[in-house]
């Protein structure tokens, strides 16, 4: 695809010389950096760097990343270059709460999101016709007795409507099923959960009726990366609400929902944005 605007991510061992290295090489392709924004990680002696950047005349972007290669690869870099034009492709996996589905379709039908949206995937029929109501393909994969045969073939379901719809990142917005550890693979990189910030301390049912009757002050979310170690993924973005005494259980749901909203919408515009970059168990986000 020829574009003229790009963005450029990387991270590598730290050594002097990496950005003179990497902006000479852009100067070289005739292009002219918008933006850019970089970190050094003392600990690990690691370098991150985003930079956004357009050229003069359209450059196929293959030929681009063909170029870059030889830089990257005497950096030892961890890198991806793309073009700023393209829209992310997300699947969203839901069950039976629905407000982060609603969230999310409302943001990108008004343009608040740039993401595009292919299909919805869901292990009940509750939001057929949400989906519905905004032109979205709505798969129902239905785990009645939940068998690991059964969990596997629907697992296998999903895969295909990630290969054939070209998806980029698969959301599980309020997606109440554990994914294999084989799917965590799969999706490793390309996931992102969202979670009440309760997390471990208020496990099971009903988390914020626990938090109100241990007299919590704050609640919030977590957004982060699927891995296999449950709700334990690299953390991208979170939010707290402050709380008090006066308010019921059915107050804090509501606050603990809005807040699960803005974070996990907050998680995706950043990844789609390209301004998440892994580091370990940890992420370096570039807002």
């Amino acid at each position: 695809m020829s574009s003229t605007r790009f963005i450029l991510k990387l991270s590598c061992p730290d050594r002097p010389g990496i950005v003179h290295a990497v902006t000479g090489f852009l100067m070289g392709q005739g292009g002219n950096i918008l933006t850019s924004a970089q970190h050094g990680d003392a600990d690990h002696r690691r370098f991150f760097m985003r930079i956004e950047f357009e050229t003069a005349q359209p450059l196929e972007l293959a030929a681009l990343r063909s170029a870059f290669e030889p830089l990257a690869s005497s950096l030892q870099m961890s890198w991806d270059l793309v073009s700023s034009q393209a829209k992310t492709r997300v699947l969203l996996l839901v069950s039976k709460l629905g407000h982060c589905l609603n969230d999310l379709l409302f943001r990108v039908q008004t343009g608040h999101l740039p993401i595009e949206i292919p299909a919805i995937v869901s292990n009940h029929r509750d939001f057929y016709q949400l989906a519905a109501s905004h032109n979205i393909p709505f798969h129902h994969f239905p785990l009645l007795a939940s068998t690991p045969e059964q969990k596997a073939a629907q697992e296998r379901r999903i895969r295909e409507v990630v290969e054939e719809n070209r998806i980029d990142l698969v959301v599980l917005a309020r997606y109440m099923q554990i994914l294999s550890g084989e799917m965590c693979e799969y999706l490793s990189g390309r996931a992102i959960n969202i979670h009440h910030s309760f997390l471990p301390s208020f496990k099971g049912a009903k988390p914020y009726h626990q938090a109100h009757e241990r007299g919590v002050k704050l609640i919030g979310a977590t957004a982060h990366y699927v891995t296999s170690d449950l709700d334990e993924g690299p953390i991208i973005e979170q939010e707290v609400a402050r709380i008090d005494h006066s308010m019921t259980p059915e107050q804090l749901v509501a606050i603990g929902r809005d807040t699960e909203c803005v974070t996990l919408a907050r998680a995706i515009q950043w990844h789609a944005e390209h301004r998440v970059l892994m580091n370990g168990a940890r992420t370096v986000v570039f807002r």
